[in-house]
């Protein structure tokens, strides 16, 4: 079934839309789920919790790609599950890998402190057209969907060291156009 039929039945508020809509999409929000949950029984809930949040969501919105709503939906459950598991313990070393990672672009400064969320939005969706398809990738595949380095290296074909030297120079790409992005604000 199409996404506007999906859609569709979701406004005529019909039951059925949730059992095609998980028929459809369940592989590709597990996975985001799994990829930052690493548990089976986390990433089953917070799909429950994602059908219910687009049952709640449309109506009154009309998604226009039905897959990234639903994955944003999921990555953002995910997370908030993930934040609650570990508030008093140390995260694994999967999620301390990247969150170190992405902590070398707040070296000068607090990207929430200098940029509203709109405006950090737009700089890196614009950074991220700017890459090529590859490298853009890599670089969400990442810091999106939360896989690995050696995922990441198996689709691409490409070392575990390519990888990462291709993550760390975007990062540093990344962090020079906040940063001037920053000064102009």
């Amino acid at each position: 079934m199409r996404d506007n039929e999906i859609i569709s039945l979701f406004e005529m508020r019909d039951e059925h839309a949730i059992e095609v809509l998980s028929d459809k999409y369940h592989p590709y929000c597990y996975k985001i789920a799994w990829n930052l949950l690493a548990n089976r029984e986390d990433s089953e809930e917070c799909l429950n919790d994602t059908w219910f949040s687009v049952w709640s969501l449309i109506p009154p919105k009309k998604p226009s790609v039905l897959s990234h709503f639903c994955g944003r939906i999921t990555r953002n459950l995910s997370i908030d599950r993930l934040r609650k598991k570990y508030a008093d313990r140390r995260p694994d070393v999967h999620m301390a890998d990247i969150l170190g990672e992405m902590d070398q672009l707040s070296v000068t400064y607090t990207i929430e402190d200098q940029l509203a969320e709109k405006e950090l939005l737009e700089i890196i969706n614009d950074f991220l057209e700017k890459m090529d398809a590859e490298d853009r990738d890599i670089f969400v595949r990442r810091y999106w969907f939360f896989d690995s380095v050696s995922a990441i290296a198996k689709r691409h074909a490409m070392s575990v060291g390519c990888v990462k030297m291709n993550l760390y120079r975007n990062r540093k790409k990344l962090l020079k156009v906040l940063e001037k992005e920053g000064k102009h604000l």
